[in-house]
């Protein structure tokens, strides 16, 4: 870990510290120890004092929207990017081409190009089941493989996800499923599935943390949190659907209107870089970063052996879409009784 902070310090000292004041004001929407790490290592760096609050996507872009005259945020890192498009669409954030789109994987750039260069991928994660070992041995259950494994009698009451109205993560697997099964059969299955939920929490790594404690058998989870749980000692394993699933792309998005600008897109090319990318992975954190000159991690999930759909980030990234989603699941699904 050492060495990778190490990495990342140098990094940062490439993006010129003898030429860098001011401050700048960052919501960052990824872990505490990811956000502290950068905020630390590039202020003692550059010299730039680093404003860091954390938040979840979506209150962010909340916050965005409740500033839009009067913009009190400079940058916007991390977070599933379904937000992110949103705030490019209602014209929050910046148009700006870095120069390292070169070095990024397709998918970082074509988040970059659907959103009007507006936001930026920064990292990728697969969306799958997290499932705690020793309370499925009790129950001699085996470990869910596939979308139609949640829906057995054995699961009734031990499946935990997110409400998609708060979370990011809940909100891609609705998603998700419409995209893999056609929209009446995604909510049909939803519907089943509402009978196995022990219950929706507010946040998307609630529902890993729970299964990690024992308090729940299996949780819907993008698969690098349930990875961070296991390099902790909890008797987790983790699980990709046979049928196919989509996965987040974590951005980034520099504010319109942001006092410190300049200050804002230093930093932002520094975040692109392979040394600044590997703090995901210093924190216990990980995703696939989005440089791919950037090494990855062992325990990183292996995208070429995972079945991703072809997620339309664009369409169900748009604020219509999500809200109408979103609306047909608390009206077909969360008021069914259990």
């Amino acid at each position: 870990m050492n060495k990778l902070i190490a990495a990342a310090a140098l990094a940062a000292l490439s993006v010129g510290a003898s030429a860098q004041q001011g401050q700048i004001n960052i919501i960052c929407s990824v872990q505490a120890d990811w956000c502290n790490m950068m905020s630390t290592v590039y202020a003692r760096t550059t010299g730039v004092k680093v404003n860091m609050s954390m938040k979840g996507s979506g209150e962010a872009l909340a916050q965005l929207i409740a500033e839009r005259d009067n913009p009190k945020t400079d940058l916007w890192f991390g977070g599933t990017g379904d937000p992110h498009l949103q705030a490019a669409e209602q014209g929050l954030t910046l148009e700006y081409k870095s120069a390292l789109l070169p070095q990024l994987y397709p998918w970082a750039r074509k988040q970059a190009a659907d959103s009007g260069f507006r936001t930026v991928g920064v990292y990728l994660g697969p969306l799958g089941f997290g499932f705690n070992k020793e309370l499925l041995a009790k129950k001699k259950a085996r470990a869910p493989a596939a979308w139609a494994d949640l829906l057995r009698p054995e699961f009734k009451g031990e499946v935990q996800m997110a409400n998609p109205a708060s979370s990011g993560t809940a909100y891609t697997m609705i998603a998700t499923l419409v995209q893999l099964m056609g929209e009446d059969k995604a909510f049909d299955y939803m519907k089943a599935l509402h009978k196995n939920i022990g219950a929706y929490t507010r946040s998307g790594t609630a529902p890993v943390k729970a299964v990690a404690r024992g308090e729940t058998a299996v949780s819907i989870s993008f698969v690098h949190d349930v990875t961070t749980e296991a390099t902790q000692g909890f008797p987790v394993g983790s699980a990709t659907p046979a049928e196919g699933t989509g996965a987040e792309i974590g951005s980034m998005s520099l504010i319109k209107g942001a006092r410190n600008a300049e200050t804002a897109k230093k930093f932002y090319e520094w975040a692109l870089t392979p040394g600044a990318q590997q703090f995901g992975v210093a924190a216990r954190q990980f995703q696939l970063p989005s440089n791919a000159g950037t090494p990855v991690d062992a325990r990183v999930p292996n995208i070429k052996s995972i079945k991703l759909i072809n997620y339309d980030y664009a369409k169900y990234g748009a604020s219509a879409e999500r809200r109408r989603l979103i609306a047909k699941w608390e009206r077909e699904v969360n008021s069914l009784p259990k």
